[in-house]
């Protein structure tokens, strides 16, 4: 007995020693890794050689660097970064391109250098050399913004091209700049060790990462005139995405019978399609944008032939095409609602057509409220021949019907819809909320007003010309932000910038204040320009 308890007393002193002496771990390591040396050592001049060796105090990863390192001015070929992917206390750049002479370069490797363990990130590391006898050390810096959204989602890379004898605006769609900075935050941005002179300044969102504008991905933001450095000029800049100049990107395609559509880009409000094949005294045909889609599509009937030949134009005519013709049955009349369930007092009711209607027949529709009253309406058909809005007057908390009897909508090829019934119901007056909003300190008008609800939508919108109070009622509840977009041009719309006209986007402001408006409030807000 006295043996088998010494026994058990034994493994529990083993058990005990073997949890005193377990690793319980430290505090975490928040520090960031630290270049001790290099070799050529940082910003060493006169440099000829073609690799770089940069040793840290701990092991640490590259991640993305193919993606984040910045060199400045670019070179030709990528160098090799190594290693890749696995721990490290050194990195090895081996460069393959003839350097410049008497040129500081620059090796940003942006959020891409971090500790092995932690992950704890070396921001904006930077490798300087000189193959001259000094480091060029004058600098740009700025702040950066959507021209539209209040949030950046760009990732853009600043950069400098020289103005010299050279020098022309469509340098930089097909050449690399002479100096490219990054982003030091999410807005504030720099350009290091720049050498006296004059530049032009842009930032691209570079998708293609090949420091060369192409406008079909490229966000872009320019500084409208040349800057001259040194400087202590803080630089604004304003990203945009801007309209492309127009192209027929496709060839047309035939949808269904009597339908065909030709794709497009850039602005189409000149575009044109010519029918150049000879057609009989009954043939028609009608042409429809989408803006949405960037397509025009044509419709047509009454030809029996098996191919059509088109002339395109933009102002002017730049190219012909012919078109075999394979469907032969036309696409069925389908009508759908646009309304789901509830319709916002704020909102009208639609029903959308995937082919151009020709006739409404009124006589077919019925449309009565929950006590069976037959409702006033007008309809209205859009330009594009597809959407019929039905204008009447809502009341609070009610049910809607509406029966569409067989012949109600007549399409372009003559076939009529099917049976269509349609319920929808309207809310009570205490599930709305009202806004009375007050504008001060607006630099100009006309302005575009705009509120936005949580979700990033446009809930309700107004246009002023002088400062007044403006009214939006039976808003749904949410917490909304205002937007104003000066309206320069008086069109009503924003407009994006170009760059070669040198042409900015038209400024937006978003006020900081959020309106927490709840159902069945009434909400008064001033808000002053800053």
């Amino acid at each position: 007995m006295n043996y088998r308890l010494l026994i058990f007393f034994s493994v529990l002193i083993l058990m005990s020693c073997a949890r005193r002496g377990r690793p319980e771990g430290g505090p975490k390591d928040f520090d960031k890794p630290i270049m001790v040396k290099a070799d050529p050592a940082f910003e060493s001049l006169h440099f000829e050689g073609n690799e770089i060796k940069i040793y840290f105090d701990e092991y640490i990863k590259l991640k993305n660097v193919n993606s984040q390192l910045i060199i400045s001015p670019p070179l030709k070929n990528i160098p090799l970064i190594s290693p890749l992917g696995t721990p490290s206390k050194r990195i090895t750049i081996k460069i393959s391109d003839t350097l410049q002479e008497n040129t500081t370069y620059t090796f940003n490797f942006g959020q891409s250098v971090e500790d092995n363990t932690e992950r704890n990130i070396l921001e904006n590391f930077k490798y300087v050399f000189s193959t001259g006898d000094y480091i060029d050390s004058l600098q740009v810096n700025g702040v950066i913004k959507d021209a539209f959204l209040l949030e950046m989602k760009a990732t853009p890379t600043l950069m400098l091209y020289q103005v010299d004898e050279n020098y022309n605006d469509s340098i930089i769609f097909h050449e690399k700049p002479m100096y490219v900075g990054s982003l030091l935050d999410s807005v504030n941005w720099d350009i290091t060790n720049i050498k006296a002179g004059k530049y032009l300044l842009i930032a691209l969102d570079d998708v293609s990462k090949n420091y060369k504008y192409n406008p079909k991905e490229d966000q872009i933001a320019f500084v409208k005139n040349y800057i001259t450095v040194p400087t202590d000029t803080i630089y604004n800049l304003s990203i945009f995405k801007e309209i492309l100049e127009f192209d027929v990107n496709t060839k047309p395609i035939e949808v269904d019978k009597g339908h065909i559509m030709f794709g497009f880009e850039g602005d189409g409000r000149d575009f044109k399609v010519s029918l150049m094949s000879d057609t009989s005294a009954t043939y028609r045909s009608m042409s429809i944008f989408d803006k949405k889609t960037d397509t025009l599509h044509y419709w047509f009937k009454n030809y029996e032939k098996d191919t059509l030949i088109f002339s395109l134009s933009n102002k002017v005519v730049f190219d012909t095409v012919k078109v075999v013709l394979r469907s032969e049955v036309v696409d069925s009349l389908k009508l759908s609602s646009l309304v789901r369930g509830t319709l916002e007092l704020r909102d009208t009711f639609k029903i959308k057509s995937n082919v151009p209607i020709a006739v409404i027949d009124t006589s077919k529709i019925s449309f009565r409220d929950t006590d069976s009253l037959k409702i006033t309406y007008q309809t209205v058909l859009s330009k594009q021949k597809n959407i019929i809005t039905f204008n009447f007057e809502k009341d609070y908390q009610n049910r809607y019907d509406i029966l569409m009897l067989p012949g109600a909508v007549t399409d372009y090829f003559g076939i009529i819809n099917d049976s269509l019934n349609i319920h929808f119901t309207t809310k009570k007056p205490t599930d709305y909320t009202s806004i009375y909003l007050k504008l001060r300190n607006i630099k100009k008008y006309p302005i575009i007003i705009e509120l936005i609800g949580s979700r990033g939508a446009v809930m309700a919108r107004a246009y002023a010309t002088s400062e007044k109070e403006h009214k939006f009622i039976n808003l749904p509840p949410s917490k909304y932000m205002v937007r104003i977009t000066y309206d320069t041009n008086k069109n009503g719309k924003w407009d994006t910038g170009n760059f070669l006209t040198r042409q900015q986007p038209e400024v937006i402001y978003y006020f900081k204040n959020i309106i927490n408006a709840k159902a069945n409030w009434q909400v008064e807000e001033s808000f002053i320009m800053e």
